[in-house]
């Protein structure tokens, strides 16, 4: 019959079990001598004591009883019943203060009970009638009884009274015997608790040497061997099931990692072919990188000579011929002239876009109140011509390109100057505040605002929502607005809370070496600068398009609102 080879599991929970089994019943033995030794002591401490201390103390109210009596009948003064009294008094308290602490104990209740009587029979027999025979005959009567009556009696009194003490004190005795009994006891089952768990310990580290760390130091030489590229060694099984079913899973992975192996080098084979391709192909981005290159400085160089002498012929048929020809043939030649004007923007502000990102100096500090001064430059002859008013505040200083900030916000300002509401003028604050470790930058104007369902319409390139007709530019200037945002590593969008006009607001990262340095916050009471003087506006303002619905005029219907690709 095949004979049952237990698991390491089995193992070490059947030694747990025993083990367990043997500390469990040491512990409830070790409780039950501890309940026992704490009574014990308990009883020493709460009973015996003061049973004895309370035994003295009634021999001793019983001897002040006998001393008042007796200089009460050698003097007759009222004043030497005061021991007697209070004697009797002490007597009654001690008696019931003992009788509490004997219910455990009969024997010695009943010698209390005897020293009680016996103490009564002595007043009553010798004390009483002396204190009367001094009231009544004389001192040398009283005296004559008490040395008839009470030397016998009251010796017979002291003798019970010292019985009770001896009684009291063999309880002491035996409760401390027994105390000290149940502590070498429960010392001894803590000694015995000690040796089990060490005999344990000293069995499971055998057990875990002899059934885990042989058979694994064996396995892992062998998953070495293997590990060194001899993939044809076969594993032994070896120690307890769950090893053995370990190596054979090792190796099972070992004749699989075998056979794989060629299929490994076939793939290697593919993903280095693989690699040529995609190197070829990244050679063939980088000459299409420089073909678009030339094709930028092609369009920027090259097309802009022809455009321009279209351009400048166009007009120039204009002013010669305008009037001497037909209505039609001066209504063609405005269209040439005005596609051939937009075409130079679009190329332009094409070429604008592409380059962001691509054409780069650098980061470096830039101090955004000196860009806004800047931009107000740049945006006075607008402001002018349309009685606007531009205010910035507590701009931070943050990470980045001059060049391509200015464009940024001078995209901002020129948009919220273009689209603003008749006969209305123009009003643009440019503020900032700290928002954890980002500078969140806001445009706010009051212009004709923007619908929220085309938010996000607004920043795709060449995306208009109105006629050309209706306000000049190309299309694309918030386009470059997040293009430039995102190359600083932000993002920007319209804030649809804006309660007039229009609100947009992009972020900036604080640079790193002052994000530690100080605290967000927001900017909180701006401080106002005018931004420039007017002047005229010019005919042609590349800036953003972007829609909205004129306060002015709220029935205004969707068909105005046109998008041009």
């Amino acid at each position: 019959m095949r004979q049952l080879q237990w698991t390491l599991r089995r193992r070490v929970a059947a030694l747990c079990v025993v083990v367990g089994v043997v500390l469990g019943l040491l512990a409830v033995s070790a409780a039950v001598v501890a309940a026992n030794n704490r009574q014990h002591l308990d009883t020493l401490l709460t009973k015996t004591g003061p049973l004895r201390t309370d035994g003295q103390a009634l021999l001793s109210s019983l001897v002040d009883q006998q001393t008042g009596v007796r200089g009460y009948a050698v003097t007759g003064d009222q004043a030497d019943l005061a021991p007697y009294r209070t004697g009797v008094e002490r007597e009654t308290k001690l008696i019931a203060s003992m009788d509490a602490l004997l219910d455990d104990h009969p024997e010695i209740r009943r010698q209390l009970y005897t020293v009680r009587d016996q103490a009564r029979q002595w007043r009553e027999v010798v004390a009483q009638p002396a204190i009367q025979a001094t009231e009544s005959t004389g001192r040398e009567a009283a005296q004559a009884h008490l040395t008839a009556q009470g030397s016998g009696r009251f010796t017979t009194l002291r003798g019970e009274v010292e019985t009770l003490q001896g009684l009291i004190l063999a309880l002491r005795n035996t409760v401390a015997e027994n105390a000290r009994r149940t502590g070498n006891t429960l010392v001894l089952l803590l000694v015995l608790a000690a040796i089990v768990v060490v005999l344990a310990g000293i069995a499971l580290l055998t057990s875990l040497n002899r059934l885990v760390i042989g058979p694994v130091t064996t396995l892992a030489a062998q998953v070495r061997q293997v590990a060194r590229g001899d993939y044809q060694r076969d594993i032994e099984k070896v120690g307890p099931p769950e090893l053995a079913r370990l190596a054979g899973d090792v190796d099972a992975m070992r004749r699989r990692i075998a056979e794989d192996l060629s299929e490994v080098r076939q793939a290697r084979e593919r993903i280095e072919w693989v690699n040529s391709q995609l190197e070829k192909q990244a050679e063939e981005l980088v000459r299409s990188n420089r073909d678009l290159e030339q094709f930028a400085y092609v369009a920027s160089h090259d097309l802009q000579e022809p455009l321009r002498k279209v351009a400048s012929f166009c007009q120039l048929l204009q002013r010669r011929y305008a009037g001497k020809l037909d209505e039609r043939a001066d209504q063609y030649i405005a269209f040439a002239v005005d596609g051939a004007q937009r075409m130079q923007r679009l190329i332009n502000d094409l070429l604008a876009f592409s380059r962001i990102g691509r054409l780069t100096t650098g980061f470096t500090e830039v101090d955004l109140d000196r860009v806004m001064a800047d931009v107000a430059g740049q945006t006075e002859a607008t402001r002018r011509y349309v009685d606007g008013e531009l205010t910035w505040s507590d701009l931070p200083v943050i990470r980045g390109e001059e060049t391509l900030l200015t464009n940024l916000l001078a995209n901002l300002v020129g948009n919220s100057l273009k689209f603003r509401r008749p006969d209305v003028p123009p009003k643009v604050h440019v503020s900032a505040r700290r928002v954890g470790e980002e500078w969140e930058i806001s445009c706010q104007d009051n212009g004709i605002g923007i619908e929220p369902e085309f938010a996000d319409k607004i920043f795709v390139i060449f995306q208009r929502l109105h006629a050309k007709d209706a306000y000049p530019g190309t299309g694309i200037g918030l386009a470059i607005v997040k293009k430039i945002v995102e190359y600083h590593g932000g993002r920007v969008w319209v804030d649809p809370e804006s309660p007039e006009g229009t609100l947009i607001r992009f972020t900036l990262p604080v640079p790193p070496e002052v994000r530690e340095l100080e605290e967000p916050a927001g900017v909180a009471t701006p401080e106002e600068r005018d931004g420039g003087s007017d002047d005229p506006a010019p005919a042609d303002d590349p800036v953003a398009e972007r829609s909205g619905k004129s306060s002015a005029d709220p029935a205004r219907p969707a068909s105005d609102m046109k998008e041009t690709v």
